[in-house]
């Protein structure tokens, strides 16, 4: 599968532990992203209902889900539709894996203390992972593995989701023009 340098298409991966505000930064991000075209969020639990009804949360399925996951995001990409990927994706490899399967990538660490992702926690993972209901909370059993040279880093403590959108923004603005694509962003 070969994606055309051309396109204006491109991948972010908004990585993170759980609630710490990757799914708040892609909704801030999504309507900025479609003034040049499609955009398309793969959120990962929602994915994850389709791919695995009734996950384990397994090392073994976790490589699949991820594995399929960037399969997903590349398609879209080479159909020139951007993808946002809003996947903890605990582990380096998975992210990587999208990354060599897709050359417009921009890898987002959304930086923040497990304290505070326990706080925000409005879906209950950290309380089912504190209770013994699951095992695999990245950050609490699961390592999360946070990136070693993302092109963007948000510190979730200092910034708004919609200043959060605007460091993105302008990542995605040099890349583009590195491929000869002028982007004017509005505010």
């Amino acid at each position: 599968m070969t994606i055309e340098a051309t396109s204006k298409a491109f991948a972010i991966w908004l990585t993170g532990l759980p609630a710490s505000g990757k799914s708040t930064i892609a909704a801030a991000l999504k309507p900025k992203l479609e003034e040049i075209g499609p955009v398309e969020v793969l959120e990962s639990d929602a994915v994850r209902r389709m791919l695995t009804p009734h996950p384990t949360y397994s090392v073994a399925e976790r490589d699949l889900f991820y594995r399929s996951l960037a399969f997903m995001g590349a398609r879209l990409v080479a159909h020139g539709v951007t993808v946002i990927f809003d996947a903890t994706g605990n582990r380096r490899a998975y992210r990587d894996f999208a990354r060599s399967l897709i050359p417009q990538f921009i890898e987002v660490a959304v930086e923040c203390p497990l304290e505070l992702a326990m706080q925000r926690d409005y879906k209950g993972t950290y309380q089912r992972g504190q209770q013994g209901e699951s095992s695999t909370v990245p950050g609490l059993q699961d390592p999360y593995e946070a990136p070693a040279h993302p092109e963007v880093a948000i510190d979730a403590t200092a910034l708004s989701a919609n200043d959060a959108a605007r460091k993105v923004l302008e990542v995605v603005k040099e890349k583009l023009a590195q491929r000869g694509i002028v982007w004017v962003i509005f505010a």
